[in-house]
């Protein structure tokens, strides 16, 4: 099997733990929004974010984004201020960026073997920064070719991982996209992308039975013919 010549990787449930993000990441943003937002409404990549929130005043968009929250929604500016507070979070010291520790060392191997690297993640690149920066396996972004979040496009729509392929400006055969998500990995396959899913079982992640399936990244490794 020829091994792929980029691979472009989901983090929650694939690189990184859902419990992280559920359980750390979400309630630390939460529980900061309304102070952050009374405090930077002026700085401009807060107010262009809340300028894309619906509501009449500060306070009616601090409530419309707490409810995105608790729906888990994708919504690029929710995403935005999530990213920005918790930049103070890992920048402090109270947040340390989760991995699995399968994770770290396939990614120097593949990066080392000359293999470009990219995340895909609905949360926001400035987020994506921070979660492989400051990682409990150190400063990991020197290992990435890029970072793309919901502005590329949703992770459900083939036209997204089309736009990502265009920008890697490689055959799509020679692109490999992990997550743990098998609607996500259907849209990557439709736009030509080879596929594999993270099944791991800490997530409590379902196989779909329509992608490649791995545990673990040396798993990953091995199906894609990394070694």
């Amino acid at each position: 099997m020829t091994a792929p010549r980029a691979i472009v990787t989901d983090i929650e449930g694939t690189t990184s733990s859902i419990s992280f993000v559920k359980d750390v990441l979400f309630p630390f943003a939460r529980a900061r929004m309304a102070a952050f937002l009374a405090a930077h409404e002026t700085a401009p990549d807060v107010a262009a974010a809340l300028g894309d929130v619906p509501g009449l005043n500060r306070t009616h968009k601090c409530a419309t984004l707490l409810e995105w929250m608790d729906a888990d929604s994708k919504a690029t500016p929710l995403k935005t201020l999530q990213g920005l507070i918790w930049r103070s979070g890992f920048e402090s010291g109270e947040l340390r960026g989760h991995l699995y520790a399968d994770a770290a060392p396939c990614l120097h191997a593949w990066h080392a073997a000359g293999i470009k690297l990219y995340i895909y993640s609905s949360g926001s690149v400035a987020a994506q920064k921070l979660l492989f920066g400051y990682s409990d396996a150190g400063d990991l972004t020197p290992l990435f070719s890029g970072f793309f979040d919901t502005h590329v496009g949703t992770k459900r729509e083939e036209a997204s991982y089309a736009a990502i392929h265009a920008q890697l400006d490689l055959p799509a055969a020679d692109i490999a996209f992990l997550s743990d998500i098998a609607e996500e990995l259907d849209a990557a396959q439709a736009a030509g992308l080879r596929t594999c899913q993270l099944v791991r079982p800490e997530d409590n992640t379902a196989p779909s039975g329509r992608h490649p399936e791995a545990a673990t990244f040396p798993d990953v490794s091995r199906l894609l013919g990394l070694g």
